[in-house]
């Protein structure tokens, strides 16, 4: 990957790289592990009844401990609802490829906890991946059936991250081919339908991966943003998403979409399971330029910053421009009323904002559109036998919903323009307009829906995106769960911050969530009967 406004010349050499001394928090909340079609019971039930349906990673890696479930069993158990769902039952079609070694991977890993301990919170821990991460031994699709055969070298920087965390990769996940999209839809994956609708769209890009994770089909998940493809899935499948701060985590081995404005991390069913995964992947990345300054704004834990009281005290400021612009928004908008009440209620000081020129600063895809050949063409060159984006339109193996975004980014022959420049130096003004802004009313976020509409009925477009202001200004994002509308529909409430204040971000959600309690399952997906697990292969 590139530093900002940096024209590739290829992809990255990888460099050796040895596991991160960090501090992992090992949480010891009380709450019950979901159980199917049992009464709870002072005794610890038998591996075969445990039930992984909106398990924490701190319940998944307790039960490990306390030997009523090994990392194998959990294996098993999301693969029979990923059986049960993704391709039956609803069929919500958000897998793309399964790890044929997650077992096997299980099982070593269930064997060193015996042996020697757990590394840390993720030991054992299975998640999922969007498919446009490298993994090494996997092809890395991009959703596109014209990349089915690009096999990376090695795993990209997050997922050698995660394992070393010693995670279990479940699997790949689909998205909106390229990432050029929000209702992931591709020639690869197919169409990914939403667990709290199967009628409607789960957002996108990273929609493979955010309705995977909300149908508990693994712990969490790993996805990209460039402009709200973490955000909007989280927002429509009822999830905890974060887009760091430029340059917090490392983009290499993802597939590039824009260089300036790509983003790596995770999606989780809560705050403190998202806390968890930044702790792994976060940090400086000789392979990423950008990264130069994560270490030195990294704390040692993320987990540490949780405040269940921290929004007390705290001003926000609703950023009205971003609430209410069409009829439709208004559902969501609703919803986003509410939200605001509970954060008074719970001794937040909410006040109105608008930011002078921020609709025009905002109204431009330049960026995107001007880097999106030149970064997929620098990663495909350093693969052998990889086609270049102008190969693909002429072979046509691509969904026609991508067709016109592919054509009019490989027309762009140079980014020595005054349109491609004048575009990053708005960039600039963003971020120094809303830092201001933050300043002189001494606000702790600006907040806002994350998507103004409830997530679409797939074949309709989707209205309502906010996506560009988390990008635009480098600034770092966070969605959680606000609610629903009257069609029970999740809708996301973004905080946007300073860059680097992913802790002061998290602890706000997490107070948020803690005290709402808007997260619930999709009926869609409810936990299986022990008979049925049985019965699957």
């Amino acid at each position: 990957m590139f530093a900002d406004g940096q024209t590739p010349a290829g992809r990255a050499r990888r460099v050796e790289r040895t596991p991160r001394s960090r501090s992992h928090i090992w949480a010891t909340r009380t709450g019950l592990v979901l159980l199917t079609g049992l009464a709870a019971c002072s005794e610890a039930p038998p591996p075969a009844s445990f039930d992984v349906t909106e398990a924490s990673i701190v319940e998944l890696g307790a039960a490990m401990d306390e030997g009523r479930v090994t990392s194998e069993e959990l294996v098993e158990r999301y693969l029979a609802r990923i059986e049960a769902y993704d391709g039956r039952g609803p069929a919500l079609n958000s897998i793309i490829t399964l790890n044929p070694h997650a077992r096997t991977s299980a099982r070593a890993l269930d064997f060193e906890r015996g042996a020697t301990g757990a590394r840390g919170p993720l030991h054992g821990v299975p998640i999922v991946i969007k498919d446009n991460y490298d993994m090494a031994g996997f092809p890395t699709t991009n959703g596109s059936v014209a990349m089915a055969a690009v096999m990376p070298p090695d795993d990209g920087f997050q997922v050698q991250r995660l394992r070393e965390a010693g995670a279990v990769i479940l699997g790949k996940t689909n998205l909106h081919e390229f990432a050029r999209g929000i209702t992931t839809v591709s020639s690869m994956g197919g169409q990914t339908l939403n667990p709290y609708d199967p009628a409607r769209n789960p957002g996108g890009s990273s929609g493979g991966t955010g309705a995977a994770v909300a149908a508990s089909f693994a712990a969490a998940g790993m996805g990209s943003d460039t402009c709200g493809s973490i955000r909007i899935p989280s927002a429509h499948n009822n999830l905890v998403g974060l887009r760091g701060t430029s340059g917090l985590s490392s983009r290499d081995g993802v597939v590039p979409l824009s260089y300036t404005l790509d983003v790596a991390g995770p999606l989780a069913r809560s705050v403190t399971d998202l806390a968890l995964l930044l702790d792994a992947t976060v940090g400086s990345d000789p392979s990423d330029p950008t990264t130069a300054e994560a270490d030195a704004n990294t704390p040692d834990s993320y987990v540490t910053a949780l405040d269940a009281d921290a929004v007390r005290g705290a001003r926000f400021g609703v950023l009205t421009m971003l609430l209410r612009q069409d009829l439709e928004d208004e559902p969501v908008a609703r919803v986003i009323d509410a939200a605001v009440d509970d954060l008074r209620q719970l001794g937040a000081e909410v006040v109105a904002v608008e930011i002078d020129g921020l609709a025009e600063l905002l109204d431009s895809y330049v960026v995107l559109s001007h880097e999106f050949k030149f970064g997929l063409d620098a990663y495909l060159a350093e693969i052998p036998d990889a086609p270049s984006l102008a190969e693909i339109l002429t072979d046509g193996r691509y969904h026609p919903d991508v067709a016109e975004r592919l054509t009019r980014s490989n027309a762009v022959d140079t980014l020595d323009t005054d349109e491609y420049r004048e575009a990053l130096g708005r960039r600039d003004t963003v971020r120094r307009r809303v830092v201001e802004t933050l300043d002189e009313l001494a606000l702790d976020a600006l907040i806002y829906p994350t998507m103004r509409q409830q997530a679409a009925v797939i074949g309709q477009p989707q209205g309502g995106d906010n996506c560009r202001l988390s990008p635009h200004a480098g600034l770092p994002a966070i969605t959680v769960p606000a609610g629903f509308t009257p069609d029970e529909m999740p809708v996301g409430l973004e905080m946007l911050g300073r860059p680097f204040a992913e802790s002061r971000l998290l602890a706000l959600a997490y107070a948020f969530e803690q005290a709402t309690g808007h997260r619930r399952p999709p009926a869609s997906t409810p936990p299986l009967g022990i008979t049925l697990l049985e019965e699957l292969p």
